[in-house]
């Protein structure tokens, strides 16, 4: 089946290019030129990656990121401006999976798509023999093969990089991954992002199944070493 790819930018030849491109490797493309579109067509139909600009008119990049992510867990990868650092740690902390910088060459869009498709890619009866079915402590219930997290009984809606770090750590608690460690098992070895890519994500984390993130009983930090799963 082929993957489908929802593209959201303003700039109809940008958005020409690379729905061109893609097409060539057999994806469905959709393409949204506005922020409201966008997140009505990602309410209305399954994608398996969107990318997304953050410069829109109406709803900004950023706006579209944080809704789309209150209903879904599809990889979202932001177009951010050149040198705009901002813009690429906001996009993790609204949920973005991955940012590539404007102006790009087509060839790292392809590259990194297929990249997080491969990442996300496989059938339920391969991730049943990769993955642990139910990993419980403390109240928090992880469930591998459903991809669903629960804390005391409640449902926590994770990003899909969000759960593959926790479910990570969990699965042997005590065992502590350094950041570089977390960016190649997560993101891959091919991933250019640096460390605060972990940081963000992490804390972001917390905020969901933690009472207190500052005080973590779940994700925790050992100073100058990384972060392990207190099971």
């Amino acid at each position: 089946m082929a993957r489908r790819i929802l593209v959201v930018d303003d700039e109809q030849l940008i958005v020409k290019g690379i729905r061109f491109s893609l097409e060539q490797e057999g994806m469905e493309v959709d393409a949204a030129y506005d922020g409201e579109t966008a997140v009505k067509m990602a309410r209305a139909r399954r994608y398996d990656l969107i990318l997304l600009d953050v410069m829109l008119p109406g709803l900004s990049g950023l706006e579209v990121c944080q809704q789309i992510r209150s209903f879904s867990k599809v990889p979202i990868m932001m177009l951010t401006a050149k040198g705009a650092d901002m813009d690429k740690i906001m996009g993790l902390e609204y949920g973005a999976d991955d940012y590539v910088t404007k102006p790009f060459n087509i060839l790292e869009i392809k590259a990194r798509i297929k990249a997080i498709l491969r990442r996300t890619a496989g059938s339920a009866e391969t991730r049943r023999r990769r993955e642990s079915h139910i990993i419980s402590s403390n109240g928090l219930k992880i469930d591998a093969d459903r991809h669903r997290v629960f804390l005391h009984d409640q449902e926590v809606n994770l990003t899909t990089k969000e759960f593959d770090l926790l479910l990570l750590l969990a699965r042997d608690p005590g065992k502590i991954y350094t950041r570089d460690q977390l960016l190649a098992k997560i993101w891959g070895e091919d991933y250019d992002g640096d460390a605060r890519t972990v940081d963000v994500h992490i804390r972001r984390l917390r905020e969901k199944i933690e009472k207190t993130p500052a005080q973590p009983v779940y994700v925790c930090t050992k100073w100058g070493m990384g972060y392990f799963f207190r099971g």
